[in-house]
């Protein structure tokens, strides 16, 4: 499995928001930006702290998708 941001993605655009106000307004790290740009794990709390700041669930910024192998370590 694997984690898509691209609802959040989305989001950011309906609202008109660039990612750096996005960086920014939640004052998130460069290195989680990346992360999330590269559509890696971020922590929980930073999760969290997206959907408090747009008051929406997690599902609405994004996504376990299942990966062509499985995703076994």
């Amino acid at each position: 499995m694997k984690v898509s941001y691209k609802k959040l993605w989305v989001l950011l655009a309906e609202k008109e928001m660039s990612k750096q106000e996005f960086r920014e307004n939640l004052q998130l790290a460069t290195g989680t930006m990346t992360k999330l740009n590269k559509g890696q794990e971020v922590s929980m709390a930073i999760i969290l702290r997206i959907c408090d700041y747009f008051d929406c669930n997690i599902c609405d910024v994004c996504d376990a998708v299942k990966t062509k192998n499985g995703g076994n370590i």
